[in-house]
């Protein structure tokens, strides 16, 4: 993702106002367009999709998930609009017709090569300082998945593509990742 310069910052109006098909997201004013997902980032996102609502079904849960592109109000002001490649929010009165507004309890990103730096260095202090509760990075070229647990003392657990990763916002509930998605 590239960021578009200019002086004054860019807010989401100016998201809204990009050509049709044109995905970008904005953080603190800067715009970072979006390159169409690979495939296996599309299998990826089918996969978790998939089992987490079939958990959350399973269980008569109150959260629901948003697979990407689904626009999410992460600070409350007009500088800042991410679109996560999957949002979990349990609190429905952050939701109406345009997205999420305020910190989603889950949020998964699929790493691309463009996308690297936004999801390990940018998006992690935003979903931090927001409020996200527990924020997964999935590396398909590294398979690696990356946990960080922002309740409480911030944690970070890495799990390799293969194993069990437990789901930190339900008990009980992990997700058998395949080895090769």
């Amino acid at each position: 993702m590239d960021a578009i310069r200019r002086e004054e910052p860019y807010t989401i109006d100016d998201i809204y106002a990009l050509p049709d098909g044109e995905r970008a997201e904005l953080i603190d004013g800067k715009i970072y367009f979006m390159s169409t997902p690979s495939r296996t980032h599309q299998q990826i996102s089918l996969f978790l999709s998939r089992r987490i609502a079939d958990h959350i079904d399973s269980n008569s849960g109150k959260c629901e998930i948003y697979p990407a592109p689904f626009a999410v109000f992460l600070t409350g002001d007009n500088t800042t609009y991410v679109e996560p490649d999957i949002s979990v929010i349990c609190d429905p009165t952050k939701l109406d017709e345009k997205g999420c507004h305020g910190a989603p309890d889950w949020v998964i990103e699929i790493v691309s090569p463009s996308s690297r730096s936004m999801d390990y260095i940018i998006k992690i202090n935003k979903y931090h300082y927001a409020g996200v509760k527990e924020y997964w990075i999935i590396d398909p070229n590294e398979k690696l998945i990356s946990v960080y647990n922002f309740e409480g003392e911030m944690t970070i657990i890495h799990y390799r593509f293969g194993e069990e990763v437990p789901v930190g916002i339900y008990n009980g509930f992990s997700i058998k990742f395949p080895e090769n998605p």
